[in-house]
């Protein structure tokens, strides 16, 4: 019992690395999936969440021993490691929050059944809503309000998975014919599938930071092995949502021809009757909430996050310029970080499948070089030989990169020598 006690004590930094990565990976990437490809597709997502594992650990890993974030061993690797990782967090800037805004807006539409407002106010309020919590509110309100949203959406996804396997899957329409997946449409969407399943490989510095906000807020700081602990539990249940949308996608339209809106509040509509058709009309105002509170939460833990770290890059690359209390610079990014992809939706806000693609694209690209600089973080002299990760970790760390790498070249081969 007191083992227990403890661990939800220490529920926070992988529990926000849960809400954060059941968004769009989940919502939208891993529901099309199943949708279009079928049962195939759980591979990939087993694959991309095995691979990356090493990744994201490494950052719990190189923080709790050596008391500083990812983002300070970067620049301790030299400081090619540390503009390599600004320049990534200056391209999420425009796309990932953007992305993720874009879908919440459109659930919210679909709530609400307000059509007649533009996605692009809807998207205006939900950035003033959502600075305004993350600045009065900051990391603990956010920790709060994950661990519900979480709980709930585990639940109603876990049930609605069951119902929908008990009902069997649709029949297919006379004729139907499987999407062909190793062609370069197929390919792009498994790099985009992979690239953010189950979150951007950037992200493992997010999680070095919330370990820290953590500690700074609680008594105690947890041991190696209890905030590996914590991380893991929300690892695993990352990827067991990940596979919940897979199945209810190919339960109820692998098969049927249809097509997955690439329009915000055509595609919210389409997700949410999914769920609907299988529990009952009564379940819409539940079911749309449910998944309106899943975007909302990971916007606001994805803004958090960018912003924190872009805090935390400015201090360190102008050391000349110290920010003694990263307070106010916080607030100041989280309002510009609003104003910077409110301008985005407005000029994407008609076709959020090109948004999210080039968003996961570029995930996937720099996800092998991150791994390998996170690898570098956590063998560096700063850990003790006996707390590095074991042989194991590092090969399966190796097989990743490799992995990542071979799949976006062979990518690039068939753009350029295929037709």
């Amino acid at each position: 019992m007191t083992q227990l006690k403890l661990l939800i004590k220490n529920l926070g930094p992988g529990l926000l690395f849960a809400g954060m990565a059941i968004g769009t990976s989940h919502l939208v990437l891993s529901t099309k999936a199943g949708a279009q490809y079928g049962w195939i597709m759980v591979i990939p997502i087993i694959l991309a969440n095995i691979f990356k594992y090493p990744f994201f650990e490494f950052g719990v890993r190189y923080t709790n021993i050596t008391n500083t974030s990812l983002i300070e061993g970067y620049l301790k690797r030299g400081k090619v490691f540390l503009w390599f990782y600004a320049l990534i967090t200056f391209v999420s800037t425009f796309t990932i929050l953007a992305a993720l805004y874009t879908v919440t807006a459109g659930l919210f539409i679909n709530l609400f059944k307000i059509t007649d407002i533009p996605i692009s106010m809807v998207a205006l309020v939900l950035f003033l809503f959502i600075s305004g919590l993350l600045i009065i509110g900051r990391y603990r309100f956010l920790e709060i309000s994950l661990k519900l949203v979480v709980s709930l959406l585990f639940i109603a996804l876990m049930v609605t998975t069951v119902l929908v396997m008990l009902n069997g899957r649709v029949t297919p329409v006379a004729g139907f014919e499987p999407v062909p997946i190793f062609n370069e449409v197929g390919i792009l969407f498994l790099i985009g599938l992979m690239g953010w399943m189950p979150t951007t490989v950037e992200a493992s510095s997010w999680v070095s930071l919330w370990s820290i906000e953590k500690w700074k807020s609680g008594k105690l700081k947890p041991s190696l092995k209890d905030s590996l602990l914590e991380f893991n539990i929300g690892y695993i249940l990352t990827g067991t949502l990940a596979i919940f949308f897979m199945i209810i996608g190919w339960f109820t339209l692998y098969g049927t021809n249809t097509i997955l809106s690439g329009n915000a509040v055509s595609f919210a509509d389409q997700v949410v009757q999914l769920f609907t058709t299988h529990i009952g009309a009564w379940a819409y105002i539940f079911i749309a909430t449910a998944a309106f509170a899943t975007m909302f939460s990971t916007c606001m833990s994805a803004h958090d996050a960018i912003a924190r770290v872009s805090v935390d890059i400015i201090d360190l690359l102008a050391p000349k310029v110290k920010l003694k209390n990263k307070k106010w610079p916080f607030a100041l990014l989280v309002i510009l970080l609003s104003l910077i992809n409110l301008t985005v939706v407005l000029g994407f806000s008609s076709n959020m499948g090109k948004l999210v693609a080039l968003a996961t694209f570029v995930s996937f690209v720099v996800a092998p070089i991150i791994g390998y600089m996170n690898l570098k973080n956590v063998m560096s002299a700063e850990i003790p030989k006996q707390l590095r990760p074991t042989k194991g970790l590092q090969v399966l760390t190796y097989a990743g990169i490799l992995f990542l790498a071979l799949f976006s070249v062979y990518y690039f081969w068939m753009v350029i020598f295929q037709d």
